[in-house]
């Protein structure tokens, strides 16, 4: 399998591929696994996704639900799989699979950001595969070609920026009326990265700080 061909049925499904991991000692993945394909949203996600059944019933996590039927596809497909950064616990290591694949590194907030969509980057499953899998060399930190590094002040409060996260800070500001423009339009630290810029809709952006942050969260 080529890394076209898994990218373009991915692509397909309103996803992207992300990059590829090998598992190391004691990883949960099935005996005789040699690579970990990790998937995030595409430029098509948010199209495809509120054209779904799953977010058209009015049901609990449309979101968890699609990915869950859409990258089982995918693994079925291609005779891997399916694996979820949700349904914990236990919960598994996407973080360091992300890290460990060479395309996603840490940004100067703390935050993890790709090397192709930024610090928007974020995962709905992934496919282990049996198999070697497809050539997906690293790509380097794009935060390393950034001059002015924008997401460092970015937020409105100072709760990114240090390489720390003050969230009871961000939770209270998104209480406030100042606040709207993050819950509208998306966190604006990530809005600023340059890196996978229009990537996202605001849409999109706006129904997952709705989950991040519901109503009063900041007391």
């Amino acid at each position: 399998m080529s890394a076209d061909e898994l990218a373009s049925d991915a692509a397909a499904s309103g996803l992207m591929l992300l990059g590829a991991a090998r598992p190391v000692a004691d990883d949960p993945v099935p005996d005789g696994t040699r690579s970990i394909l990790l998937l995030g949203p595409g430029p098509d996600f948010w199209d495809v996704l509120t054209g779904s059944p799953e977010y058209r019933d009015g049901m609990a996590d449309p979101v968890d639900r699609w990915s869950r039927r859409t990258v089982t596809g995918l693994a079925q497909r291609h005779g891997g799989t399916p694996l979820f950064p949700f349904g914990g616990p236990p919960w598994l290591p996407f973080i360091r699979w992300a890290q460990d694949s060479g395309r996603t590194h840490l940004s100067p907030v703390g935050l993890l950001v790709h090397a192709e969509t930024g610090l928007f980057v974020s995962f709905r499953g992934a496919v282990a595969l049996p198999g070697a899998g497809p050539d997906l060399p690293p790509l380097p930190r794009p935060c390393d070609r950034c001059a002015t590094q924008p997401c460092r002040t970015a937020c409105p409060v100072g709760a990114l920026g240090g390489g720390t996260y003050d969230l009871p800070r961000c939770h209270a500001f998104l209480d406030t009326p100042d606040g709207t423009p993050c819950l509208s339009r998306g966190c604006a630290v990530r809005r600023a990265c340059p890196v996978g810029a229009g990537l996202r809709p605001e849409a999109q952006s706006a129904h997952h700080m709705a989950a991040f942050h519901p109503k009063g969260e900041g007391g």
